[in-house]
């Protein structure tokens, strides 16, 4: 399944009518918003083995070394939004044993942002060392914001309009050669999608 449903995406091809395309459609919608997830920044490998993004919200298990340098109570995810945290240890030694287990009530999670925060009044500390920390999260999408799924619709409307011109950067009709636009995200798109992108932060 998709994020944006079938009938969302064909309302922005107005020269598609009937059926007959569904199945065609909807895998172009697959691949679209996969290569918006991976442009985003979402994992591409999931706890069930599947290696291609996706925009659903869905289970991911997360190896993450240490907390933010300038906040040494904040965790960053690498992917947002979250939507739960199903489970944190924090183990320099990577065992991930129950006596590592931090309590959810031991911090609260900034489910916009994909942080979580130790609690002010919690003695837990955020272990630092390669793969220190193993978070099992629910993330990702569950509704598609309304810019990211017009984002989605313009982008796959774009591909399945350039399907008869794939591979040619002109075309000649009635003896005028017409330059076609290049077959990459279009700039409108990557306006609409920017602020969703998880950027790492490089020291």
């Amino acid at each position: 399944m998709s994020l944006v449903s079938l009938s969302t995406f064909k309302e922005y091809l107005p020269e598609v009518a009937g059926s007959d395309s569904d199945t065609e459609l909807q895998n172009l919608l697959n691949r679209v918003e996969s290569a918006i997830a991976a442009y985003i920044g979402f994992p591409r490998v999931y706890s069930d083995g599947q290696i291609e993004p996706k925009l659903e919200d869905q289970t991911y298990t997360l190896y993450i070394d240490s907390s933010l340098p300038d906040l040494p109570y904040v965790l960053p995810l690498s992917i947002r939004p979250v939507v739960s945290v199903t489970s944190w240890h924090s183990d320099v030694d990577r065992l991930y044993g129950s006596d590592t287990l931090i309590s959810s009530s031991d911090y609260e999670l900034d489910k916009v942002n994909g942080r979580i925060i130790i609690n002010s009044t919690s003695g837990e500390a955020i272990e630092q060392g390669y793969r220190a920390n193993k978070v099992v999260v629910v993330a990702g999408f569950e509704v598609a914001p309304d810019d990211l799924e017009h984002a989605i619709c313009v982008y796959g409307a774009h591909l399945q309009r350039a399907k008869s011109t794939q591979g040619k950067n002109s075309t000649t009709q009635r003896d005028i050669t017409v330059s076609l636009s290049p077959r990459t995200m279009p700039q409108e798109v990557k306006d609409l999608v920017n602020p969703y992108r998880v950027f790492r932060r490089i020291l």
